[in-house]
């Protein structure tokens, strides 16, 4: 447009010359990014009832912590204390398989990385996305047992995902915990059951834990951080 001198004028500054590319760029990036972020949050590694990756070597949870009886917490020795959930190097399973079928050729990996001081290669399978913080000792220290997020692993031939781990599934759980709530020396027993009342039990053991507000747990930096 131009002025009473003649003279041409411009709504905007020059530097509104970038805005078209620029929101042209976003939207590009758009395009390209929502689907990604989307395929990452549908993954089978985080909402995938049954997900059951093949492992370097055929562990059954079903003889070791079900037959055998062996506590979680000897293989997943950090649970209490770390947010994570310690994967056991082949020292631990050593100490049993230097003796007990020793000579099995399922065991062969396990027996090369034990002499090459070299980790197997284990895929989790309850692998929550990366903006997601989890920290186990929180859960497992006030009374919520394995079983509530991992299955009876006890039963399982292979470790498979029984849970869809989504956002929902976990504020439902922190909106109202004290169904999930057990005392700590049933913290890995896989068969517990409450009594008769749980709504008895639940609300005095919240108070014991200490466990926060509801407010606090639904709140989205206790997650995502």
């Amino acid at each position: 447009m131009s002025d009473e001198t003649g003279q041409q004028r411009y709504l905007f500054p020059p530097a509104a010359n970038w805005l078209m590319p620029a929101l042209t760029v976003m939207a590009l990036g758009a395009l390209v990014y929502m689907p990604l972020v989307v395929g990452l949050g549908a993954s089978p590694r985080t909402t995938a009832v049954g997900y059951a990756p093949q492992q370097p070597i055929a562990y059954s949870h079903a003889l070791h912590a079900g037959t055998l009886g062996i506590d979680c917490r000897y293989c997943h020795s950090t649970v209490e204390t770390s947010a994570f959930a310690a994967i056991p190097p082949a020292q631990v399973c050593m100490n049993c398989h230097a003796a007990i079928k020793a000579d099995s050729p399922a065991l062969a990996p396990l027996r090369e990385s034990y002499a090459r001081g070299t980790p197997l290669k284990w895929i989790k399978v309850h692998d929550l996305p990366d903006y997601v913080f989890f920290d186990h000792s929180a859960h497992v220290s006030r009374g919520v047992g394995c079983v509530s997020c991992h299955g009876r692993v006890d039963q399982m031939a292979v470790v498979r995902q029984t849970q869809p781990l989504s956002m929902a599934w976990c504020l439902d759980c922190h909106r109202r915990p004290e169904p999930h709530l057990r005392p700590l020396e049933h913290i890995t027993t896989m068969n517990w059951a409450p009594g008769a009342d749980p709504s008895v039990s639940g609300p005095a053991l919240r108070k014991q834990y200490g466990i926060r507000s509801t407010e606090y747990l639904t709140n989205c930096t206790t997650c995502h951080r």
